[in-house]
């Protein structure tokens, strides 16, 4: 599995509550911050729900 990494960049106040949860779930707490992830079907599932508050990068 790739790994790639996941950093909020817009504020969850504008989001609803689902999209607020899948950002805790995926252990994002606050703007700018990173967390790095194994790309299963599961956190990439989580990832295109709030992928418009989030960056996502690849990492090799």
């Amino acid at each position: 599995m790739s790994k790639v990494r996941v950093t909020q960049i817009i504020s969850k106040n504008s989001a609803t509550d689902r999209q607020a949860a899948n950002l805790a779930s995926l252990g994002i707490r606050r703007i700018n911050q990173s967390v790095e992830l194994e790309l299963n079907p599961i956190n990439k599932g989580m990832i295109q729900k709030v992928l418009h508050l989030v960056k996502v990068e690849e990492i090799n």
